[in-house]
Order: C-alpha cells, then structure tokens, then sequence
C-alpha cells in the first residue's frame, strides 16, 4: 500500500487502510484502538514491541 509512512500514527494509517489492521495484529500490536495508537508513530511502536520496522512496512505494503 503506497502512501503509508513509518511516521504516521497507526490511527493514521488505519484510516488510509482499514486493511492493514490484520498485519498489525498479526505484528503483535494489539491495541489498534488505545490512545497510543493514535500519538505513536508506527516506527516509535514497532520499538516499543520489539518489531524490526523494515519487515513491518514489507508486510503492511503486501496487505
């Protein structure tokens, strides 16, 4: 999915692409709907879950 960035929240990025929630749950990112999900960037919370960023935007790019 083109338009999708590692500095966009994942509240962002749920509104661009409502398909890309799987991906995330799948990640290990379970709380799509908690206040963070909405100020954290999805780079700042792969560091937080221990997810490599680069494998992340490899999957969300094939949803």
């Amino acid at each position: 999915m083109t338009g999708i960035t590692k500095e966009m929240t994942i509240g962002e990025i749920l509104r661009t692409n409502p398909a890309v929630a799987p991906v995330l749950m799948n990640a290990g990112m379970h709380c799509l709907g908690c206040p963070s999900a909405q100020a954290e960037s999805l780079e700042e919370a792969a560091m937080v879950h221990g997810i490599d960023i680069d494998e992340l935007m490899k999957a969300i790019a094939e949803a």
